[in-house]
């Protein structure tokens, strides 16, 4: 190769990856300058459409039974066209589950989207999904777990409030109607405090919150199920963590996973940058065999008390048979002394 071509490739490739740079900048620039954008409020009697983002259900009986919660909730259910669909442990291809969001998203028929249920899988269909088309049609979308990888997808690519709260395969006892009555039907900014104590207590340990860091932080929240969250690291599809009050909870997973999970957390920087702190249920997230463990008290330790931010455990998030539902996005208080979250604003438009 000659100087002459050698410079010329030289050229070429700067540019290339100049033009490279100035995507990445101008993805991240939308990603940190996007403005909140709230849903319309559900109107009554309105039409809920049900998606399955993650994993395929296993029988029919899940879809009977999502269309009769949203039906006894006083509202149309309307089934996206493959939520039947099957592709290994997936409800369908990428191209079919995200298909079926963008769908829902567009249909100005559909007032409200609930997630069949979690699983895994949601993060494989987020580049398919169109966040200017989702943005311009913003509408409440509710769901937990796997879900979290689109809670987190819709706030950082197009801005807009979603809810972390039952599938609409969950069993929906009177806690959850009570929370969604609250915040779909009258709006409320809801006061998130946990149960006092379980019927057949004598004192609180089902529902006991424990107080890592006093005070009180607000910021905009963020978060949902560690596993989840964490995999989505490197990736465009986090929010800032910039002042944000972070929530996460998880299910089945060793306390060594918790360590390595929130490691992973400090040394991408999102935990430097929080405001505060709130871990909900982590649902048979025992030790397995081998030398010892980690308590998942030590973990806090060292990875949530060096940051001096209000912090505490125990809030009624995750798998669990009872938990809020919270709108993610929207600015909210956290009082870790009392262990309560408090929504600033409204959730909708």
């Amino acid at each position: 190769m000659n100087k002459r071509t050698f410079l010329k490739s030289v050229s070429l490739i700067s540019a290339g990856l100049l033009a490279s740079n100035s995507v990445q900048a101008a993805n991240l620039s939308s990603q940190t300058t996007l403005s909140l954008k709230k849903p319309n409020a559900l109107p009554r009697r309105g039409t809920i459409g049900v998606a399955s983002p993650s994993a395929a259900t296993a029988n029919q009986k899940d879809i009977i039974l999502a269309k009769q919660v949203i039906e006894a909730l006083g509202y149309q259910a309307k089934l996206a066209p493959n939520i039947m669909a099957r592709r290994g442990h997936l409800a369908g291809t990428d191209t079919q589950r995200a298909d079926d969001l963008n769908a829902l998203f567009s249909d100005s028929s559909v007032d409200a989207i609930f997630c069949l249920r979690g699983g895994s899988g949601a993060a494989r269909i987020l580049p398919l999904l169109d966040y200017a088309m989702i943005r311009a049609n913003a509408k409440p979308l509710m769901g937990y777990s796997d879900i979290t990888a689109l809670h987190n997808a819709l706030l950082a690519k197009a801005g807009i409030v979603s809810f972390h709260g039952p599938n609409a395969s969950s069993n929906w006892n009177p806690f959850h109607v009570k929370q969604f009555k609250q915040m779909f039907e009258q709006q409320t900014r809801m006061h998130f405090s946990n149960l006092p104590k379980a019927e057949d207590e004598l004192v609180n340990s089902q529902y006991l919150t424990q107080t890592i860091t006093p005070g009180k932080a607000t910021g905009q929240l963020i978060g949902g199920n560690l596993t989840v969250l964490t995999a989505l690291a490197g990736s465009a599809y986090l929010p800032d963590f910039d002042g944000a009050i972070l929530f996460l909870e998880d299910i089945d997973e060793a306390p060594y996973r918790i360590d390595r999970m929130l490691s992973t957390l400090k040394l991408m920087g999102a935990l430097d940058k929080i405001a505060g702190f709130v871990f909900g249920d982590c649902n048979d997230c025992k030790p397995g065999r081998g030398y010892g463990s980690l308590t998942l008290d030590e973990i806090f330790a060292d990875y949530i008390k060096p940051l001096g931010i209000p912090a505490y455990r125990g809030a009624m998030i995750g798998h669990i048979k009872r938990q809020f539902i919270l709108p993610v996005g929207t600015q909210i208080e956290l009082n870790a002394d009392a262990g309560t979250l408090t929504m600033k604003e409204a959730a909708f438009s």
